[in-house]
């Protein structure tokens, strides 16, 4: 058992059996990240389990919100807090590695960094450092409405989904005709054919520029056809993230056309092994819709309840 900060331990499954050593470093609150939970039944001790592998593809992001409170709670009332694994080099230091990283205010590879010195064996799976720079990305917030979040799920409903059947519906945004509450602060993309309302303004998941045209020539047969290096492409279509009415598309298909359920023009495609944005940036899973066949209509509020339509 080894301790990283005064009151905040890091140990593995022994650690939680030797009872004496516990009491001698005053531990009161206990966090197992394991996949089974610990028989430990001593009176006056917090407990927090999350049940996780120690497997690339584990969704550990998701439980950090809740693990990093858990510690800051538990501090703030003086106790002293372990955070064990099984062996303690992966699961229970990307924890703290996360507690580190929001408290101390540090980057995912100073707080990393941080542990590794203390305890030179820690060694996270590549799978959990992704996750920890996604959670620095976002503020050290677990943040379910960002565009960072809503992507990390998509990639994540793949791997646990592979036959796509049985989607889960908290995957897909609230279909924007079914209601127009809280509309007013967003913009609502209509299909330019027939004025279906398709999605919302917060269903777009922004990306960071792709190299631009550059990032085609491996499509290019004429080398004389290379654009001047530098030269930046515009995104032609917007990326979201599914909707309801995507949904009978969707199940037990890789990728196809994304047609408006009311009138079925053409929108776009999704392939959920991810597609090239026109910017050159590769995004997967990928649910894109074309600008040119979407209309904006701005929501402003009136009179409170209101709202007027701007298109």
């Amino acid at each position: 058992m080894l301790q990283v900060r005064p009151g905040l331990y890091l140990g593995g499954a022994e650690a939680v059996a030797e009872l004496g050593r516990l009491r001698e470093a005053g531990i009161t609150a206990l966090l197992t990240v394991d996949t089974e939970e610990p028989d430990f039944q001593v009176e006056g001790v917090w407990k927090l389990f999350v049940r996780a592998l120690d497997k690339p593809e584990t969704d550990l992001l998701s439980h950090l919100g809740r693990c990093v409170d858990f510690i800051g709670q538990a501090r703030a009332e003086g106790r002293a807090v372990l955070v064990h694994c099984h062996a303690g080099v992966s699961r229970s230091v990307a924890v703290l590695t996360a507690f580190l990283m929001k408290t101390d205010q540090l980057t995912f590879d100073k707080a990393y960094e941080n542990l590794q010195t203390m305890k030179p064996e820690a060694k996270m799976n590549e799978g959990f450092e992704w996750q920890l720079k996604l959670y620095q990305a976002m503020g050290c917030e677990v943040d379910t409405s960002s565009a960072i979040y809503k992507q990390y799920r998509l990639q994540k409903v793949t791997e646990k989904y592979p036959e796509l059947q049985n989607l889960p519906q908290e995957l897909f945004a609230v279909d924007p005709t079914t209601v127009l509450q809280g509309l007013k602060d967003e913009v609502l993309y209509k299909c330019r054919k027939c004025r279906r309302s398709l999605f919302r303004s917060s269903s777009i998941l922004d990306h960071n520029e792709g190299s631009g045209p550059v990032a085609f020539a491996h499509k290019r047969l004429a080398p004389s056809l290379m654009p001047v290096t530098g030269s930046r492409a515009q995104c032609t279509s917007y990326f979201i993230e599914p909707v309801q009415w995507m949904e009978p598309a969707l199940l037990g298909v890789m990728d196809g056309q994304l047609l408006c359920p009311k009138c079925s023009a053409k929108l776009g495609s999704f392939n959920w092994y991810g597609e090239q944005c026109s910017c050159g940036r590769w995004i997967t899973p990928a649910f894109q819709i074309h600008k040119n066949r979407v209309d904006e209509m701005k929501m402003l509020p009136v009179l409170g309840s209101q709202t007027i339509k701007l298109t």
